[in-house]
């Protein structure tokens, strides 16, 4: 039985190898088309494309039929229809991973989509530095990621990328730091400033203590130190 594959990489030799790796086969076994050599990107990666090559041998039908059995996909199926949502997300999630790989971070990456938000959760040790201090580096790299993955999509697609549990954690704190405001305000009558947050963080805050007798919320200041401010609820102090 013949079989093709299609692989992309950082570069061609890469591509090969793995899709050599993956029919098990060796180069003198294979026939070899080069269909992209790929392209330099600049800042982070942007306006970067990878190499792209089709690989062609026989395998036998035992085989075939066991790589069939081997193949996992991990999230919805529904998303692997070939829609414009599915081609987004194959775009975020190469980016993000030439991004990790580009910073020396290889781990395990999960990805699925539910509505219009594609998820993207990296896992493994020593993630510290696509996190950087108080998750800047992580806000740079879903940035551009956003970008990448509505490049591909005709709808507005929203993507949330989290790296070693980090954006859960921190959730957590937020929250923690949000009850702490709302115990100071309601103790004492006045208005509570909270630390400096990015906007994804503050966002939070006014979610989670949108439904919360007694207290109101809004931001004050500028980036990069614009802060939530719960104050009680019949103060109209800004």
């Amino acid at each position: 039985m013949i079989k093709t594959i299609t692989k992309q990489a950082a570069t061609v030799e890469e591509a090969t190898k793995l899709a050599l790796e993956e029919l098990g086969v060796s180069e003198s076994e294979a026939t070899i088309e080069v269909i992209s050599e790929g392209e330099k990107g600049g800042f982070l990666g942007i306006g970067k494309s990878q190499a792209e090559v089709k690989v062609t041998c026989e395998v036998s039908d035992e085989a075939e039929s066991q790589d069939a059995e081997d193949d996992t996909y991990y999230g919805d199926d529904e998303s692997f229809e070939g829609d414009a949502a599915s081609e987004a997300e194959e775009a975020a999630v190469n980016f993000v991973a030439e991004v990790l790989s580009g910073i020396g971070i290889h781990g395990n990456m999960d990805s699925y989509r539910e509505d219009d938000t594609i998820y993207i959760s990296v896992s493994g040790s020593d993630c510290g530095a696509a996190i950087g201090r108080h998750g800047e580096t992580l806000e740079a790299i879903s940035y551009m990621t956003n970008l990448i993955a509505n490049k591909h999509s005709e709808e507005r697609v929203h993507v949330h990328l989290d790296v070693g549990g980090y954006r859960k954690h921190r959730e957590q704190v937020i929250k923690n730091l949000a009850d702490k405001a709302v115990y100071k305000v309601k103790r004492y009558g006045k208005k509570y400033v909270m630390e400096a947050m990015n906007p994804a963080e503050r966002r939070i805050v006014h979610s989670y203590l949108q439904g919360v007798e007694g207290v109101s919320t809004h931001s004050e200041g500028q980036e990069p130190s614009r802060c939530v401010v719960v104050t009680p609820a019949d103060n109209n102090e800004e």
